[in-house]
């Protein structure tokens, strides 16, 4: 099928002139229309800008000028990155209409690239949640099965590269929402180091946490996809100004000699049997291919919950201050006074979710409780930070789940936010961290759900963990599975 096609196979098709990437846009709308009711992947196509490019791919094709690797590949977006003069909602009411006046950084990077935007991913409401239910536009599915959630909060745009409707897709991870929902749809997703791409233009949740990144259904996509969107960026104070390597050039070399150590407090207590089987025959392989095994503890991982927690919920609550129906997105009608027109706009534009969030970290960074909660969950993220300094003087790469259990019911944990919560509890203290993270398939359990494996690297080390990613996925057949959908 042409929409499980790798972006090396299509742009070979595209040089010889095979397919056009007109063509190739046109595969991807037929296959939105044939199962995005389905699973709900996309909130809104952006046809105008997608065949735009396509037509600017041919027109170079046919006069043998150069491309850049992805050009004429179907990508969707997370719709909480900004794109000029069409609508970012952020899956929220509060900005159902809201068009930017501007794009952020990662789309100017996709035009420069000539990567044709198919649409915007549905996503968890201002990114907060992990099964891509609170969102204003309906829930998404699983591809797999579509009772189950796909991950969150980036569970659309993971969707819709697992059921073939985009390529490769932009998600942004805050505590794991781009490697949970690559887990549960069985496809690769990559969260970079804090600072190695832009986030000017992306919608903020928590600033010290939030990155972009992409989603394939092969390393070598992912590969591609990073290296378009990274890069410094002037108007973003947190870019990291360092040099972008070639993530494709030393890919394909072997990693005999490489040091991988198994989180030993990930592979504890209330993991699903049929997870933790699966991860362990992960570091199997990767003995098979000359890795060396040894188990690490990261000794603040207990506290890892409620310190992402007391953070992210703090740093959202000062975010959100910005959307109170002045200056852009939705306005609550007959107010009587500006108080009642901010509480109003606020009550009404909010998801359940975000009032909570926001609330909670209202809270934390009150008088009298700043220190008590804010201030020390900074204190022991720096200590979690130190936990992952030293486990990286002893091995290359950390090996953990991405998630404790496979893809769960839709409605099964809507009830009981701490459950929800806890789905995070091995991928957040990456983002704590400020370190790169991959989720790659490495199996399936009984109901036939993916498994996703997780690696975690130094800073700035997304070459290394891809050319990882790389071996194992060759010495494994799970990426070359799809839902049947």
């Amino acid at each position: 099928m042409l929409c499980y096609k790798t972006s090396s196979e299509l742009r070979k098709s595209l040089l010889k002139r095979e397919i056009s990437a007109k063509e190739l846009v046109d595969e991807a709308y037929n296959r939105i229309e044939l199962v995005d009711e389905k699973i709900n992947g996309l909130i809104l196509l952006t046809k105008e800008i997608a065949y735009k490019t396509a037509e600017e791919v041919d027109k170079r094709i046919g006069i043998k000028a150069d491309l850049p690797p992805l050009a004429g590949i179907p990508l969707a977006i997370k719709d909480n990155m900004c794109t000029k003069d069409i609508t970012t909602t952020a899956g929220s009411n509060i900005l159902r209409n809201f068009t930017p006046p501007y794009d952020a950084t990662i789309v100017k990077k996709l035009h420069e690239n000539l990567i044709p935007i198919i649409g915007k991913a549905n996503l968890d409401e201002f990114a907060m949640g992990s099964s891509t239910e609170t969102g204003a536009f309906g829930l998404s599915r699983n591809p797999w099965n579509t009772a189950m959630v796909p991950g969150g909060s980036s569970g659309g745009s993971a969707a819709a590269v697992a059921s073939g409707e985009a390529v490769v897709a932009l998600g942004s991870d805050t505590g794991g929402s781009i490697r949970l929902p690559a887990s549960f749809c069985g496809i690769v997703g990559m969260k970079p180091t804090y600072g190695r791409v832009s986030r000017f233009g992306l919608i903020a949740y928590a600033s010290s946490l939030d990155q972009i990144g992409p989603f394939g259904r092969c390393v070598e996509d992912v590969a591609l996809t990073l290296q378009a969107i990274s890069g410094h960026d002037h108007r973003d104070s947190t870019s990291a100004d360092r040099p972008v390597p070639d993530y494709t050039a030393n890919i394909r070399d072997n990693i005999r000699g490489l040091r991988i150590g198994v989180i030993a407090e990930m592979l504890g207590k209330g993991i699903n049997s049929e997870v933790k089987a699966a991860i362990e025959n992960a570091a199997r392989v990767y003995e098979e291919l000359g890795a060396s095994i040894e188990e690490i503890s990261i000794p603040h991982t207990e506290y890892a919950i409620s310190t992402y927690y007391v953070v992210a919920m703090a740093e959202a609550s000062s975010n959100l201050a910005r959307f109170d129906g002045v200056k852009y997105g939705y306005r609550a009608p007959g107010a009587e006074n500006l108080l009642k027109m901010y509480t109003k706009t606020r009550a009404e534009g909010f998801g359940e979710e975000v009032k909570r969030r926001i609330m909670l970290g209202t809270y934390a960074l009150s008088s009298g409780y700043y220190d008590a909660y804010y201030k020390k969950a900074q204190q022991v993220r720096s200590l979690i930070k130190k936990d992952f300094d030293a486990a990286f003087e002893r091995v290359d790469l950390l090996l953990s789940p991405v998630c404790p259990v496979t893809a769960f019911e839709i409605g099964s944990k809507t009830d009981d936010p701490l459950s929800m919560y806890l789905m995070d509890v091995c991928t957040l203290t990456a983002n704590l961290s400020g370190l790169p993270g991959i989720s790659l398939p490495c199996g399936f359990d009984s109901k036939g759900l993916p498994v996703g494996v997780q690696l975690i690297g130094p800073v700035l080390s997304e070459d290394l963990m891809l050319r990882a990613a790389y071996n194992f996925e060759q010495a494994t057949d799970y990426h070359l599975r799809h839902p049947d959908i």
